[in-house]
């Protein structure tokens, strides 16, 4: 009996530290909370301000990877992960203020996990030195895999990575890539213990409170390594919940989450598939159909329902959405509210696009709220009660004896029940939800008030933390919070050749971030390389830029223009005459100013204040 005992309290023990991926009977909802190149929403500070109205409605919102890339990015191109928490999307503090937030508020945060590859600092095969709670991390060219960024010339294959480690002196790993090839960036080795213990000690660092309090995380790329090791770095950081971006046919999916040990769910891309067929072909019934001969996760046909639990579905992301003329990409073509309609009356995990929360946040929280209110759980039961090409109707089973009823498709709002206690509740275009079990004014829909934004370019006078150094040549810039956290200089002389006088490239040199203003716009500070004033500057930051500007020693800018000059670090004894030297003088409106033209009044010469009398 005792042996017994001890038998059990040990599989107990062994259940509960084990690696979860995602909880059964889950009721919650995500929002992706970004889009590409959707640096001016998805600023740190704003989903912050916003998080009232995110409470209201999400209980996760997946955010992008948040190191420091190097410049501008969306995340994917990962260069740090211990040292620089200064991204496109904020700083390290406004990050950490965020997730803080959010967890006041109960919405757990979802960090974006780029293992799969990795940038380089200065050539192929080099990586960041970092140093975290005294261990240094450094990736090396042997945690490189061996056959990196292989392509096939002919009946032979190449190699590109490893030739030129080899011309250049390098050794990559041994081992071959474990799953998918990336040509981006280097591929790594997971088979290296290097590499293992990195990333163990970067996702562990992500969950402590201490540090960011992440909640989980959210894969990228997982097809470019073995599912393996993502059940390994979850048995070890133990995230409560882990889903991974397998984008494949359902046994695909299936078999990667099979191989993670059930320690991660993933993203149901056939569930994606078939209300895409069904919305831009305008035939509702492909909804119930397989895509290319691959079932949803979470449909009724597939696997009895074992996998529902894993299952977190969309509508649209990242990387489907429409980005320009030239990045068409698979979006939906119309019909966005009967998408999410019929996404958060189905079972999984929904997870809700930016772009869609942004354009419909009321409609989107009512249907949240209905979804809550009759108790659906990622594992629920859904039945298709009706089919034609003009609407699809399908019954999914809540908590209790509370059931909904979604419609959706053109002919939505014409559809009648076959059955009396079905109550509508909410409708919209193109789709109508009804319920059983529960009374529709029993339901409470949020309110969803306005985010709180700052007013951009909004200018309250100087801030104090904006100094200047004895001779210095600089410039401040208070940049809206849409600009993003990262903003650049762009500096040239009238008769120069229309390039960066410090001679880079586009968008410049990066102005370094040296406060928040009262109004919560960041302030820059750009700084001369040179001893000599440029005539002209523009501030830019994510896809914004200023107008051509008139440069003013220290001068303070908005988008708008300059607002004021910074005083200097003193003014300089009174005299007629300022010896200007090869230095040329400015007012304080910004103007050029020959000897021949002063007057009485203040100047600025070498970065100081000249009275002249």
């Amino acid at each position: 009996m005792k042996r017994l005992f001890t038998s059990l309290l040990i599989t107990l023990t062994t259940l509960t530290t084990m690696a979860q991926g995602w909880p059964a009977e889950y009721k919650g909802v995500m929002l992706q909370g970004f889009y590409w190149n959707g640096y001016a929403d998805s600023q740190w500070p704003l989903l912050e301000r916003d998080a009232n109205n995110l409470a209201t409605t999400f209980d996760l919102v997946w955010v992008p990877q948040s190191a420091n890339c190097g410049g501008q990015s969306m995340g994917y191109d990962d260069l740090y992960w211990f040292a620089n928490y200064n991204s496109s999307f904020g700083t390290k503090e406004e990050l950490k203020s965020m997730i803080s937030t959010f967890k006041a508020k109960g919405i757990g945060t979802i960090a974006d996990i780029v293992i799969n590859h990795r940038k380089n600092v200065s050539n192929w095969v080099d990586f960041p030195k970092e140093t975290y709670k005294g261990v240094d991390y450094e990736l090396k060219s042997t945690d490189i895999c061996a056959d990196d960024d292989k392509y096939k010339q002919g009946n032979t294959w190449v190699y590109p990575t490893k030739d030129w480690a080899t011309q250049n002196g390098y050794q990559l790993s041994t081992n071959n890539d474990t799953g998918t090839d990336w040509g981006g960036m280097r591929d790594l080795d997971h088979k290296s213990t290097n590499v293992q213990n990195s990333v163990k000690a970067y996702l562990k660092m992500l969950l402590e409170e201490e540090e960011f309090g992440y909640i989980g995380f959210r894969y990228d790329m997982v097809l470019g390594y073995s599912g393996a090791y993502t059940k390994i770095y979850n048995e070890d950081a133990k995230p409560k919940y882990s889903v991974g971006e397998c984008w494949h046919s359902t046994n695909t999916i299936k078999d990667w989450i099979d191989a993670t040990g059930k320690t991660s769910a993933a993203f149901d891309f056939q569930f994606r598939y078939t209300v895409r067929n069904a919305i831009n072909s305008q035939d509702w019934r492909k909804l119930a159909d397989k895509n290319d001969g691959n079932w949803p996760l979470v449909s009724k046909e597939y696997y009895s329902g074992s996998y529902r639990q894993y299952a977190v579905t969309f509508v649209e992301n990242h990387d489907t959405e429409y980005r320009s003329s030239k990045e068409q990409q698979d979006p939906l073509r119309k019909d966005t509210l009967a998408a999410n309609a019929y996404l958060l009356a189905m079972p999984g995990t929904p997870c809700v696009f930016m772009t869609h929360w942004l354009a419909y946040k009321q409609e989107i929280a009512n249907m949240v709220a209905v979804r809550k209110a009759v108790g659906i759980s990622n594992i629920s039961i859904p039945t298709e009660v009706g089919s034609v090409k003009d609407y699809y109707a399908v019954q999914v089973e809540g908590s209790g004896s509370k059931k909904l009823l979604c419609v959706v498709g053109t002919k939505a709002n014409s559809y009648t029940p076959n059955n009396s206690n079905w109550k509508k509740v909410i409708s919209g275009y193109h789709y109508a939800y009804y319920v059983q079990g529960i009374e529709p004014a029993d339901i409470t829909l949020p309110e969803v008030k306005e985010d709180g934004k700052p007013k951009d370019g909004v200018y309250d006078g100087v801030p104090s933390f904006c100094t200047i150094e004895e001779g210095e040549i600089c410039a401040f810039f208070e940049a809206p919070l849409t600009w993003g956290a990262l903003t650049y200089t762009w500096a040239w002389m009238d008769k120069g050749d229309g390039k960066d006088y410090v001679g880079t490239d586009w968008p410049g040199v990066g102005a370094k971030l040296i406060g928040t203003a009262d109004n919560g716009n960041r302030v820059f500070k750009w700084v001369s390389t040179k001893t000599t004033a440029p005539d002209n500057i523009i501030f830019s930051g994510a896809e914004n830029k200023t107008a051509d500007m008139v440069f003013t020693n220290a001068g303070y800018y908005t988008k708008d223009g300059k607002q004021a000059v910074v005083t200097a670090t003193g003014i300089e004894a009174v005299r007629t005459t300022p010896s200007t030297k090869d230095n040329v003088i400015y007012d304080l409106q910004g103007r050029k100013v020959s000897k021949e033209q002063l007057k009485k009044g203040l100047y600025i010469v070498n970065g100081k204040k000249v009275v002249i009398k």
